[in-house]
């Protein structure tokens, strides 16, 4: 009678080994003392990844739960439903033309800021240069949203004159990203009472005020909850509320730079959906009101403002190197 085994066959015994340098064992979190200065989060004190792992830990913590979990999630799944939803808005066929590029460069630019960010909190504890280099590029790709906005609302919800407009939120895009970079190769210790804080809200706070100035006047008979989220995400941003009152409660679920990703990321949602409707109310006229020459110079603009951004990127990182 022939003998039935139930082991593992011989390939499985070959993957096995492989799979386990392939997937390593994660090391649980630490505690704030047991990382540099530069990865801490003010009251927050703990659950935080250990410093100098492989990178491919680093993308593993995906799956682990520590204190940046949410904030690589948030971004990574706003990040996913914005690129799925240019598929058709509101359920009608999208169609590539020069109506809608603006559109296409809002999502492209919406969704480079959600993946740079993700990818920002995801690697940031790697090493102090690795640090700083995803987050001269997290900065960057605010800058590009910024201006990709400005398009967008220019194009689809601007009611009044665009001259100041557009040139304005470019300016203050680009300000902005400078700021931001600036900020973060000189004065790595966060505090809200410190030049850093100054450098980096106040041009993008002002920056923000101009991108939904288009908005306000729509919204005043409509609904406040864009502006409300994209508010509440700023003071999150900059006041470390609630962990201040009861440090190390909210270390992985609940502190103030989680609920500033995640009011954020609703408020970018929100903002697509409006773009959306403005869109298909006003495309039959885009053309005749712009010009299709108009718009194609505005769209290489905003390739030409990218390329900068990503020169100026490209001189940070080599003075971090």
């Amino acid at each position: 009678m022939p003998l039935v085994s139930f082991g593992p066959p011989p390939l499985c015994l070959s993957v096995l080994p492989w799979l386990s340098r392939l997937l390593p064992s994660l090391p649980p979190p630490v505690r704030d003392v047991d990382v540099p200065p530069l990865f801490r989060q003010r009251f927050v004190l703990s659950g935080y990844r250990p410093p100098g792992l492989p990178l491919r830990c680093y993308v593993l913590s995906l799956l682990q739960i520590h204190n940046q979990t949410l904030n690589v999630w948030s971004h990574l799944l706003a990040a996913g439903i914005l690129g799925f939803r240019l598929q058709g808005p509101e359920g009608q066929g999208f169609s590539l033309d020069a109506a809608s590029l603006p559109l296409v460069l809002y999502v492209f630019s919406a969704v480079m800021y959600l993946s740079c960010s993700a990818a920002a909190h995801l690697f940031q504890s790697h090493s102090e240069q690795l640090h700083d280099w995803f987050f001269f590029l997290d900065s960057v790709a605010v800058g590009v949203f910024q201006h990709g906005s400005a398009l967008a609302l220019s194009v689809y919800s601007h009611a009044g004159k665009r001259v100041v407009f557009l040139p304005g939120s470019t300016l203050l895009a680009w300000s902005c990203c400078s700021a931001c970079c600036y900020a973060k190769l000189h004065f790595h210790w966060l505090n809200p009472l410190n030049r850093k804080f100054l450098l980096q809200l106040v041009p993008t706070g002002t920056g923000f005020l101009l991108v939904i100035g288009p908005l306000v006047q729509r919204l005043t008979a409509q609904s406040w909850s864009p502006v409300a989220l994209f508010l509440l995400s700023f003071f999150f941003f900059s006041c470390p509320v609630p962990e201040r009152f009861a440090p190390g409660r909210y270390d992985i679920i609940g502190h103030a730079h989680q609920l500033s990703h995640i009011l954020s990321a609703l408020g970018t949602l929100i903002q697509q959906e409006a773009l959306f409707h403005d869109f298909l109310w006003r495309r039959p006229a885009l053309i005749r009101r712009f010009r299709e020459q108009r718009l194609l110079v505005a769209s290489f603009l905003f390739f030409s403002f990218v390329s900068l951004l990503s020169l100026f990127l490209t001189f940070c990182v080599f003075c971090v190197i």
